[in-house]
């Protein structure tokens, strides 16, 4: 089976997990610092602030930005239902918006028109979470200056665009956006295992984050509020309802292993992805469209077939070619119907789902696989 994504492991990442396993910490030791360190370089931010997941990652940041119950958060319906359901462990309420036909990333007109009516109706969002499909980056700029026009925080979903860049400017710079999330999963582009990570310009939220990632729990003595003029040292306080979300020195330490390769990956990805362009030139199906200023992470090569998609799949699968769907649109799902969405609601996004595959996408891919893939593609397509 050719997978649609996978790890790329190296002796180096062995040798980087050995040492932390032969260490003193397993946890909450000097490797997830480094790594936060080297995130935080890599991407031009501030602070990094390192979680067991993207979906910690996710929640962390809603919390740290004020998300309350009864507030509003919108993301996009063309994701994991992770990017939504962290407005629901909020309280919040969840809305989506629609999809830019070509780029596949969060429609600007459409947000614009959806704010407008929504500061009208006395309910716009608290939150807007745009995410960067497949590793291209949304209208960043677009969307931080409608943030400033109508009062909302921006939360950037890059789990697929570690690597990426827009106008020059880094994902995860933060410049246009409050936050940024990364996505650690072992067919991202580089892997801790599970893993994720928030990074932000702001060190009041990041100081926040930490805490929320570890039970609401400080150790800093700037931040005590109970402790007296001369706290012991073993004095720590809890301040607000926190989690469980801490990363572990193992996994942060393969991170920073996989960090130094991590321009590798994205050329790579880059070059199998403009070959994919040329071999599905002149076939019957929609392929991504990159916006200008745009250099994707490509974490996802997303073809769209109008006609046949589900026996083009299942003909590809039974192939032994591992392609995959993203996404099932979220507010499709039976517990976002539950709360009063339906077909109809956001067509393009619609579409979407019912028009793509995922081709396999990864550094450890190469040319006869390719090869492969588009051979038995256009077989089916031309059925």
């Amino acid at each position: 089976m050719i997978a649609y994504g996978r790890q790329h492991i190296t002796q180096d990442d062995i040798d980087a997990v050995v040492a932390v396993l032969r260490s003193d910490f397993l946890t909450q030791g000097p490797a997830v610092p480094k790594f936060e360190a080297a995130l935080a370089a890599q991407t031009g931010a501030v602070h990094a602030v390192a979680v067991n997941s993207a979906t910690s990652a996710l929640h962390v940041a809603c919390l740290a930005l004020g998300l309350r119950q009864g507030d509003h958060l919108w993301t996009v319906p063309n994701s994991f239902v992770a990017s939504a359901n962290c407005g629901l462990y909020c309280g919040a309420r969840v809305d989506f918006v629609d999809i830019d036909p070509r780029t596949w990333n969060i429609s600007i007109d459409a947000l614009r028109e959806k704010l407008e009516k929504a500061r009208r109706a006395g309910t716009l969002p608290r939150i807007v979470v745009p995410v960067h499909f497949a590793g291209q980056p949304a209208d960043q700029e677009a969307i931080w200056e409608l943030a400033g026009e109508y009062g909302f925080k921006v939360l950037e979903d890059a789990s697929h665009a570690i690597g990426a860049s827009r106008n020059g400017e880094r994902v995860g710079s933060c410049r246009w956006s409050h936050a940024t999330v990364f996505s650690f999963h072992p067919v991202k582009i580089i892997t801790t295992a599970e893993g994720g990570a928030v990074l932000t310009n702001d060190a009041r939220l990041c100081a926040d984050m930490q805490m929320l990632r570890s039970h609401g729990v400080t150790r800093d003595a700037s931040r005590f509020v109970a402790a007296g003029d001369d706290p012991p040292a073993w004095h720590y306080e809890q301040q607000m309802l926190g989690f469980n979300y801490r990363m572990t020195d193992v996994q942060a330490a393969l991170g920073s292993s996989q960090l130094t390769r991590l321009c590798e990956y994205v050329e790579a990805r880059n070059r199998l992805a403009r070959r994919y362009d040329g071999l599905l030139d002149g076939l019957p199906l929609s392929r991504p469209t990159l916006a200008p200023g745009n250099v994707s992470a490509w974490h996802l090569y997303v073809v769209r077939v109008s006609h046949g998609r589900r026996s083009c799949f299942d003909g590809l699968r039974q192939a032994g070619i591992g392609v995959n769907v993203h996404y099932a649109p979220i507010h499709l799902q039976p517990y976002y119907r539950a709360l009063g969405f339906s077909r109809g609601d956001f067509p393009e996004a619609e579409r979407h789902g019912d028009e793509a595959i995922t081709l396999p996408l990864h550094p450890g891919l190469d040319s006869r696989d390719q090869d492969r893939v588009i051979r038995v593609l256009r077989e089916l397509l031309a059925r």
